[in-house]
């Protein structure tokens, strides 16, 4: 496998990154999980400049010239044969403060870490678009805004991390995390999505979730085909009494969730809303490819 590494591509046995390097001490950095369709990269240029915004949250200056990342994406899917009729590629890019002696102080690191990985995408298996997946209601809480801004994609992953061992604990496909008002958040690496009463119903930003790209589009779409959005504030008894409820993100669009802490929700199964909206973006996804 070859990785990009700061300034170089290098094999997967030469890819090593200090351990001064304040990304590993602190988890002071930050990421993008980017896929392509074929050739083409879904939605390049929001992933990157959301990379660039969580980056200058933390003043973390980028190293890379803003032009150079689409070559660089593509010579990393290339070099791994991927991105092709074969397989899609899944791209992670994290960029971490970089190696310095120990201490919280930003300017004892000279220069960041860059790191570009591409793979095959591994889709989830259609069986669970079909029947739909399960979630428990995490015990973990999503971090307060105010201490940690939800709009930074930071390395520092351990609060969605405690949600997801909670998940695997109960043989369920991912958790359920609340905010600190006991209100719906979203899970642990996907936006919740829920149908109740002929409505569409998201949590809104200001619930102290990630402003996700896939979730963006889905609100577009439903926008266009006219089905009445609400993005607000949800208790869990409302999530409970949904007739449908989906997830979102790059690598899974959408997926359809028929559980919540083992009752059935709506049905039990994908419901009308999910499916349609689901054959709306696969029949769009090229508006959303770069050029």
């Amino acid at each position: 496998m070859w990785i990009y590494l700061n300034s170089r591509f290098v094999q997967d046995t030469e890819a090593v990154v200090s351990v001064f390097d304040h990304g590993f001490l602190y988890g002071d950095g930050v990421y993008e999980t980017i896929r392509s369709y074929k050739d083409r990269i879904f939605m390049r240029d929001q992933h990157l400049d959301r990379l660039r915004r969580s980056a200058d949250a933390i003043g973390l200056c980028i190293p890379i010239p803003e032009g150079n990342w689409p070559a660089l994406l593509h010579e990393a899917m290339k070099r791994n044969d991927v991105g092709n009729d074969q397989a899609d590629a899944y791209l992670r890019v994290t960029i971490s403060r970089g190696t310095g002696d120990i201490g919280l102080d930003p300017g004892l690191c000279r220069t960041p870490t860059v790191v570009i990985m591409a793979k095959p995408l591994t889709s989830p298996p259609r069986q669970t678009y079909r029947d739909g997946v399960s979630l428990i209601v995490a015990k973990t809480r999503r971090n307060l805004p105010s201490a940690l801004d939800p709009q930074i994609k930071a390395t520092n992953f351990l609060n969605n991390i405690l949600a997801k061992r909670e998940a695997i604990a109960a043989g369920a496909f991912d958790s359920l995390l609340l905010n600190w008002e006991s209100l719906v958040a979203e899970c642990t690496v996907s936006n919740l999505f829920f149908v109740s009463e002929g409505r569409l119903c998201t949590p809104s930003l200001a619930c102290g979730i990630l402003d996700g790209i896939t979730r963006h589009i889905i609100l577009m779409l439903a926008r266009e085909e006219r089905i009445p959005v609400d993005e607000g504030t949800f208790t869990l008894e409302r999530l409970r009494q949904a007739d449908e409820c989906f997830l979102t993100n790059t690598s899974m669009e959408v997926m359809p969730v028929t559980k919540l802490d083992q009752r059935p929700i709506g049905e039990g199964k994908p419901g009308p809303v999910t499916q349609r909206l689901h054959q709306i973006f696969v029949a769009n996804r090229t508006r959303f490819l770069e050029l």
